[in-house]
């Protein structure tokens, strides 16, 4: 399944440059994503300080000192702040992240500006196929979980759980972090997770029932008749063609 046509394209191109879309932004090198972010996302940032790895002054210190070479990630390592395998599975886990957000589907075209590079740099280039697989797997997991999307926009609201119900260590930290107005990414900026794995202890959570479920929007009205058609019935040809038919039945 293709979920992008035009990232297929570049991919095929071996393109370099930034593919702007409507929920985020992918970074390729010879047609292959080395980077991507979305605003439904924690960045690798969060993941790595919030999520308690690495203090925010050395994160910071990293993007002064290599941001404009594009060389973050290579920093973070030189400088013995991550390992080398460490910080390849926490930016791999962040692009497939961001990428899940950024390819969804949108009826605004995307956009691609060559030679454009991301400040972090290049740490292990994923095949746009491979992208676009996982992306097309996740959505899947999620409705085979609970067909519910409305639950990963909206306010996360939990509810009491059944005597002997048994909740994780996970989610109940998630629902401790849940107020009734924070968003699933909200609440995955705050805890320092990727976004994707908090929308998928959501909709457990949900279909557990121990999240409200919200209603689904109603659909839209049909549209009003223009005045147009009125116009039309009262039309002398179309009245002029009425009567031929009634002369032809009574011909018959």
């Amino acid at each position: 399944m293709t979920v992008s046509p035009m990232l297929t394209r570049l991919a095929a191109e071996k393109a370099t440059g930034a593919l702007l879309r409507d929920h985020g932004t992918l970074y390729l090198v010879d047609g292959r994503v080395v980077h991507a972010e979305s605003p439904s996302a924690p960045g690798l940032d969060v993941l790595l300080t919030t999520g308690g790895r690495l203090p925010r002054e050395r994160w910071d210190e990293a993007v002064d000192r290599a941001g404009a070479h594009r060389a973050v990630g290579r920093f973070l390592v030189d400088s013995g702040r991550l390992h080398d395998g460490e910080l390849e599975i926490c930016h791999l886990g962040a692009v497939f992240d961001a990428a899940f957000f950024a390819l969804a589907p949108t009826s605004r075209p995307s956009r691609f500006r060559y030679g454009v590079g991301h400040w972090f740099g290049a740490v292990r280039p994923v095949d746009a196929e491979a992208v676009e697989r996982e992306t097309v797997r996740r959505r899947e997991l999620l409705d085979s979980v609970w067909p519910y999307p409305a639950v990963d926009t909206a306010p996360v609201v939990p509810r009491p759980a059944a005597p002997g119900q048994p909740v994780g260590a996970r989610q109940r930290a998630l629902l401790a972090a849940a107020d009734g107005a924070r968003t699933p990414a909200e609440i995955a900026r705050a805890l320092g997770r990727p976004a994707f794995h908090t929308l998928l202890d959501v909709r457990r959570l949900a279909a557990a029932g121990l999240v409200e479920t919200p209603s689904e929007p109603p659909p839209p009205d049909p549209p009003a008749v223009p005045a147009w058609v009125g116009e039309v019935a009262t039309d002398p040809d179309i009245a002029l063609l009425r009567r031929l038919r009634d002369a032809l039945e009574a011909a018959l």
